[in-house]
C-alpha cells in the first residue's frame, strides 16, 4: 500500500455535535472511569474529566464515538482512550456495558459491540484520516474483510479486538504523545527479519493538536495467532504436575527454547537499532533508581522494612562489582504473558515496557539482563500460586521452588546459546530481581493484597533472611 494516498472519511469528523453528544454523560463517565482496570487512579476520588478529543466514527444508530478523555485530580491527571457507543436501546448481550443513560440515549463501552468495533478494521484497511486521527496500514500490507469482532478480555492495561480469525487490534487505554516503543520496537524487529513477533499490519495514531508537538499512538494492529498457548497456562500446568509428584511436562525444554527466542530477540534489537556501553554514570544512575524505588515501596509496604538494608547492600554491589554492561532496548516487561508458544516456537508480543511507567523509562535503552530477571521472577509467580492457600506444607513448597529454579536454569542456558550466559554477570543479575521483586511488593500492596507474600519471601529467601509469611 505504498504511496497510496489516505482517504478522508466524510461523514464522520471532529466536531462540536461530537462534543455535546458526549456532554450529557459526564457524571456518569467520572463514576464508570475509576472501575475500569486500566485505570491508574482507582485509589483516588477523580475530580476532573475533560475531554481532549472527541471523533465521532460512525454516524445513526448505533453511534460510534471516540474520545481522549483527561481525568484525574489536581495536577495528577492522564489521558485515557475510550470508544462509546450510543443506541436508544442496549440489547441485553451489552447489558454490561452500560456507562448511563441521558436524553433518550445509552451510552455504553463500544468494544463489546461487534458492529461498532468491527469497523475499525474497515477504517485501517482503507487508510483514513478523520478528525486528526490517522487509521493506517503497514508499508506493502492488505487487509481482508471480517466480519465478526469481539474483545480479547485478557488485557489488564490496555484493550484488545480479535476480527475473525485474522487480525489482533490492542488499543492504549492511557495514552502519551510521542514514541510508542510497541510499535517502534515491532516494526524494528519485522524489518531486521526477526519471526520471533507477530507482524505489525497497522496502528492507529493521532496527530499533533495545538498543545502537543508529537503525534500520540492509539493502537496496534498485529496478525492473530488463534491456536497459540501464553507461556503463563503452560508453566502453571506444568507446576501442577509436578506438585502431584509427577514431571514437569517438558516444560524445561520449553524453558530453555524460550531462553533461545528472548535471546535472538535481543539480538535483533541490537543490530537494528544499536548498542551503548554503560559508563559509571549510568551504572550509578541504575543503582540510584533501584535505591528509589525501594525507598518509595518501603515507606508504604512495612511488611518489607526488614528486608530493606539487605536488599541495599545488594544493589550496592552493582556499584563495586556490577562491571560494564550494554545497554540496549529490550521488551522491558517480559513475564509469561507476554510470550506465546505457536507451532513454530516462542512470540513475544506487547513491547510497551512497564504500563505506568513515565515515557522517558519506557523509550530507554537498558540492560539486557532486564528482560532475564523479569522471566526469572514470573517462574517463582508461576510457582507460588499454584501452593497459595498452602503455606504449611513443606514438601510442595520445595517442589515448587525446585521447579522455579529449574527453570530459571533452563532459561539462561538457552540465552546462552545464542548470546552471552546471563549468570556471567550475576551480580547485576540479582539486583535486577530484587529490583523487579520490591516493584511487585509496591504492585501487590496496592493491588492483590494476597500475593504480597509471593515476592516477600523471594526477598527474604535470597537475602538470607527467614521469612515469616
Amino acid at each position: 500500500m505504498a504511496g497510496r494516498r489516505a482517504r478522508r472519511h466524510r461523514p464522520t469528523r471532529l466536531s462540536e455535535g461530537a462534543v455535546t453528544a458526549l456532554s450529557p454523560f459526564r457524571d456518569q463517565l467520572m463514576a464508570w472511569l475509576p472501575r475500569q482496570r486500566w485505570f491508574a487512579g482507582k485509589d483516588r476520588e477523580l475530580g476532573r474529566l475533560d475531554a481532549k478529543r472527541v471523533v465521532r466514527l460512525v454516524d445513526g444508530e448505533p453511534t460510534l464515538v471516540h474520545a481522549v478523555l483527561s481525568a484525574g485530580q489536581g495536577e495528577d491527571r492522564a489521558d485515557y482512550q475510550v470508544l462509546l457507543g450510543l443506541r436508544r436501546m442496549l440489547p441485553k448481550h451489552l447489558a454490561h456495558t452500560r456507562i448511563g443513560e441521558a436524553a433518550g440515549w445509552v451510552c455504553y463501552e463500544a468494544t463489546h459491540d461487534a458492529e461498532l468495533s468491527g469497523r475499525l478494521l474497515e477504517l485501517i484497511a482503507r487508510d483514513t484520516r478523520v478528525g486528526g486521527m490517522h487509521f493506517a496500514p503497514e508499508r506493502d500490507v492488505r487487509l481482508e474483510a471480517e466480519p465478526y469482532a469481539r474483545p480479547l478480555g485478557t488485557d489488564q492495561s490496555n484493550t484488545s479486538v480479535v476480527f475473525g480469525q485474522r487480525y489482533i487490534l490492542k488499543l492504549f487505554r492511557r495514552v502519551v504523545a510521542g514514541p510508542n516503543p510497541d510499535l517502534e520496537l515491532h516494526r524494528a524487529l519485522w524489518s531486521a527479519g526477526s519471526r520471533r513477533i507477530a507482524r505489525p499490519l497497522g496502528a492507529v495514531i493521532m496527530t499533533p493538536s495545538r498543545s502537543q508537538r508529537e503525534p500520540t499512538v492509539l493502537g496496534l494492529l498485529h496478525g492473530y495467532l488463534p491456536s497459540a498457548v501464553d507461556g503463563w497456562a503452560m508453566a502453571t500446568a506444568s507446576v501442577k504436575g509436578v506438585l502431584t509428584g509427577g514431571t514437569d511436562g517438558g516444560f524445561a525444554a520449553e524453558a530453555d527454547l524460550l531462553g533461545q527466542a528472548v535471546g535472538e530477540v535481543h539480538a535483533d534489537l541490537r543490530r537494528a537499532l544499536g548498542v551503548d556501553d554503560a559508563d559509571p554514570i549510568l551504572l550509578n544512575e541504575l543503582v540510584d533508581r533501584m535505591h528509589h524505588r525501594l525507598n518509595s515501596v518501603a515507606a508504604c509496604v512495612p511488611e518489607l522494612a526488614p528486608l530493606a538494608g539487605p536488599i541495599r547492600a545488594a544493589f550496592e554491589r552493582v556499584r563495586d562489582e556490577g562491571g560494564p554492561f550494554e545497554c540496549q532496548y529490550v521488551h522491558a516487561d517480559l513475564h509469561l504473558g507476554q510470550v506465546l508458544r505457536t507451532t513454530d516456537g516462542w512470540i513475544l508480543i506487547d513491547f510497551e515496557g512497564e504500563p505506568w511507567a513515565p515515557p522517558a523509562e519506557r523509550n530507554a535503552r537498558r540492560s539486557p539482563l532486564l528482560d532475564v530477571a523479569s522471566m526469572a521472577r514470573s517462574f517463582d509467580y508461576a510457582a507460588q500460586q499454584a501452593i497459595a492457600g498452602r503455606p504449611g506444607d513443606r514438601l510442595l513448597a520445595a517442589r515448587a521452588l525446585a521447579w522455579s529454579e529449574r527453570s530459571r536454569r533452563a532459561f539462561c542456558d538457552g540465552y546462552a546459546k545464542v548470546g552471552p550466559d546471563p549468570r556471567e554477570q550475576a551480580t547485576l543479575l540479582r539486583a535486577l530481581e530484587l529490583d523487579k521483586a520490591v516493584y511487585e511488593v509496591g504492585y501487590e500492596h496496592g493491588n492483590r493484597p494476597d500475593w504480597l507474600p509471593v515476592p516477600l519471601a523471594f526477598i527474604a529467601r535470597i537475602c538470607g533472611i527467614r521469612s515469616e509469611s
